[in-house]
Order: C-alpha cells, then sequence, then structure tokens
C-alpha cells in the first residue's frame, strides 16, 4: 500500500498530466461562519508540500468573522501572538477550476490528522464526532441537501434583483414550483451539475423550489460525514462561480425575501453497526424514538449553528416548511425532525431546520451529538406533530438568547468540545454585535 505523502503526490502529479495549463491551486478551508480562507500556490510547491514540506498558516483565520474581521476571543486573535498552525491537504480533492477567467485548480486543506489540530477547526469538530461515534459501533450513512437563489448579476443599490428569464428576458418573479422552470434555467443548472461533478460530488435531483429563482440540489449518501459535509462546502463555492459566468448571482442567504420561502440545509442520517444493520430500525423502532428525543432535547442549545447569523433568524416560522418550535413528524415537512417514509434498511431522520449558510460540517456534527445522546439517554420523545400539532418546544430566536442557551450546555460541551463551544459562541456574538453597528436608513425614517 502507498504511504500517505506517496499517494498524495501521485495525485498532485497525475493533476498537472491532466492539466497542464493549470499553474496555480488554491488551498481552502473553511472557517466558523462557512466562508473558504487559504492561499494560491504555485503547482511545483505543491508536489512539494503533497511530499511533506510544512504548511502552515495562521491559526486564527479559522475565528474570522462574517465580514473577515478579527474579535478578541479570550486570548486569541491579540494575546496569543498569530501563531501559524500546521495543516494537511484533503487526499482525494484536487480539482480543476473552471468558473474562473484562467485556469486554475484548488484542493482542501484541514488541520485535523495533523500533530496538533485546531480544536475550534469546524471540520476538526466533525472528525472528532465521528471517530468517538465509529469507536462506539455507530457508522453514520448522509446526504444533504441545499437551497439556494438565482439573482441577477446586478443589484439595485445594493438590493437582490430577480433572475432574468433567459428566454423572454422578463423577471423570474413569479414563486412556482414548475418543472419549466428547470427547463427555462438549464444552461446554469447544467453548468452547476456537471461542475460539481468534475468537484467530484454526486449531484442527484435537481428540484425548481417554491420561491422566484429558487432551486434545490440533492447529494448522494455517504458512509463518510467529512466528505458529505465536504460537498456540501464545495458546492457552494463552485455554484456561485458558475452563476457569475453565467450573469447570475447565486446566494445560499437563509431569508433574501421575507414574502417568499427561505433556503434550507436538509440533512439525512442513518445509522448503521458493523455489520451494516440499521441501528435505527431495531426493536420496533424504539431507537429512531430515543434519536429524536436527543435531537429535540439538543435543538434549542444548537441554534447559533443552525442559525448563523441574523438573517437567518428571519427565515424560522416563515411561508413555508420552517418550523416555529422543536417538533417532529412522520413525513411531515413542517416538522425540524421528520422521518421519511422507507423501508427498515433505509430509516433515517431528515434534519431541517438549519440554514442554507450554516457551516455544513458544524451542522452535521450537532445533528450526530443529538442521536447520540439520544441513544444514551433512552427517553422518549414528545408527541409527533402527526398526533398533535401543537406539539413542540420553544427555542431561541435571536442570536443573543441562542447563545447563551449553547455556552453552558454541558452535552454540547462534553461531545462538540468546551474550547470550540466557547470560542464559537464568543464569535457569534460578537459578529451580531458588530452587525448592530451600523444605523439603517429605517431608524432615520422612523425616529429622526
Amino acid at each position: 500500500m502507498k504511504s500517505h505523502a506517496a499517494t498524495l503526490l501521485a495525485e498532485v502529479r497525475t493533476f498537472r498530466q491532466n492539466h497542464p495549463d493549470v499553474r496555480y491551486v488554491d488551498l481552502i478551508a473553511l472557517d466558523i461562519p462557512g466562508h473558504f480562507y487559504g492561499k494560491r500556490y504555485p503547482i511545483e510547491m505543491l508536489e512539494k508540500v503533497a511530499s511533506g514540506s510544512p504548511l502552515k498558516l495562521p491559526q486564527n483565520a479559522v475565528l474570522l468573522g462574517a465580514q473577515g474581521g478579527l474579535f478578541k476571543i479570550g486570548d486569541y486573535c491579540f494575546n496569543d501572538g498569530d501563531p501559524d498552525a500546521n495543516r494537511r491537504l484533503v487526499p482525494g480533492t484536487l480539482k480543476p477550476v473552471n468558473w474562473e477567467s484562467q485556469p486554475l485548480g484548488q484542493m482542501l486543506i484541514t488541520s485535523d490528522g495533523t500533530d496538533a489540530p485546531i480544536e475550534f477547526e469546524p471540520r476538526e469538530v466533525l472528525a472528532k464526532v465521528l471517530e468517538r461515534l465509529h469507536h462506539k459501533g455507530i457508522h453514520p450513512v448522509m446526504a444533504f441537501e441545499l437551497e439556494f437563489y438565482l439573482f441577477d448579476k446586478k443589484l439595485d443599490n445594493g438590493l437582490p434583483q430577480f433572475a432574468r428569464d433567459p428566454l423572454s428576458d422578463d423577471a423570474d418573479d413569479q414563486p412556482n414550483l414548475h418543472i419549466e422552470r428547470l427547463s427555462r434555467f438549464n444552461d446554469v443548472l447544467d453548468d452547476m451539475a456537471q461542475t460539481a461533478k468534475d468537484q467530484g460530488i454526486d449531484i442527484t435531483v435537481i428540484t425548481a423550489e417554491l420561491g422566484p429563482g429558487q432551486f434545490e440540489i440533492n447529494f448522494g449518501h455517504l458512509d463518510d460525514g467529512l466528505r458529505a459535509a465536504d460537498w456540501a462546502a464545495l458546492f457552494c463555492r463552485s455554484t456561485r462561480g458558475v452563476a457569475l459566468k453565467h450573469g447570475y448571482r447565486a446566494s445560499f442567504m437563509a431569508k433574501p425575501y421575507l414574502q417568499f420561502p427561505g433556503s434550507g440545509m436538509h440533512v439525512h442520517v442513518s445509522l448503521y453497526d458493523g455489520a451494516g444493520n440499521n441501528l435505527l430500525a431495531a426493536h420496533q423502532q424504539q431507537p429512531l424514538r430515543h434519536a429524536v428525543a436527543g435531537c429535540l432535547e439538543l435543538l434549542p442549545h444548537c441554534m447559533p449553528i443552525f442559525s448563523p447569523n441574523h438573517n437567518a433568524f428571519r427565515r424560522l416560522g416563515g411561508t413555508v416548511n420552517a418550523a416555529t418550535r422543536a417538533c417532529w413528524g412522520f413525513e411531515d415537512r413542517d416538522a425540524c425532525v421528520r422521518i421519511p417514509e422507507s423501508d427498515p434498511r433505509n430509516l433515517r431522520i431528515e434534519h431541517r431546520l438549519a440554514s442554507a449558510d450554516a457551516n455544513p460540517y458544524l451542522v452535521l456534527a450537532a445533528i450526530l451529538v443529538g442521536l447520540e445522546h439520544g441513544l444514551e439517554a433512552k427517553q422518549e420523545p414528545i408527541a409527533p406533530l402527526n398526533e398533535d400539532r401543537a406539539s413542540g418546544t420553544d427555542f431561541p430566536v435571536e442570536m443573543l438568547d441562542a447563545v447563551r442557551a449553547m455556552q453552558h450546555q454541558p452535552v454540547l460541551r462534553d461531545k462538540l468540545g468546551a474550547e470550540f463551544v466557547d470560542v464559537y459562541c464568543e464569535n457569534k456574538r460578537q459578529d451580531h454585535l458588530a452587525f448592530q453597528q451600523e444605523i439603517h436608513a429605517r431608524e432615520y425614517r422612523w425616529f429622526l
């Protein structure tokens, strides 16, 4: 079997042979708000990194706020000397970038699996959760679904404009689920799907959603949670790039229009043992009920992860399929935790609460921790919506309340890591306060 370095080096050399015009490769990772950061490397230097040369980036790049600024979080950022931290290349992620004007490559990097992983790096947080589950004999299989909007490339005084129908040049301003929208926007959607496949992402179903210019993309199921979250992150990056190339602006913003549905990140998760048996289906599906109870118990404390910014909270209780309370149900899209109809082999939960702009590594980590906690606590869930439409427990609907609910929750501190919880909560608190430091024109209209 090839060594790790030999495998990476072979990947880089094969890429260079297949893409001789590529001179640079973006080495990228996701920060806490869900944005990519990294460095652009000459491809010949990438061979040295693949062979074992150190790859270091500032540790505090992970802590950047939504606008890229640094916040004082404990001793990080301003009292630690801004140290570098080792990263490694993620095998299998070196792919061409075909939405830029010049040939380019990109490859994921991470601190997980290094000698000193960054405790609050989103991918490392998920890696620890998955490792712990595997040690317990629990093997998740998961798939993401992402909703997004297409807008016109040009903004109108900073506000989004409806995407132009390429056949009529009229604004696509009518909410619908019509299959014809897929045909009208076929060129850009087909390019998005093909580009995702070029990135190694298994694209399955494409749906025209209810909002004007809104679409949903489903990904294939994976038994590798890190790779599943990688797919979701990389899809967002490539989709934005492809949209600009076609004269559109793609956005995963949670609630771009108050009067139309928001965009969500839905995650399907099954749990199997080492022999491939579905753990949720055993004993007349009693473990499923326990897992649901765990998810619902922790859900109010995970709101800063599921709704990571001010706009994401606007989506909750919106026009379509966005819950206002922690609830569950069989084949019920109004529920935070939906149980799709399936045979025992494929029995799963669909977690529907997260916004499309949430960090996929952290969303998946939080869902898995909820399932894990439920299987351990063995509590019965509240009544499903199918039995009681008023069933549910409240969760925070404002960021500062949500941060307070998350920061001192003992299960999350134990299973996600106390250092991560403290850093994440302070990042969200500071981001929220920074957002408030601007007077909107509406305030002058109301109070001047």
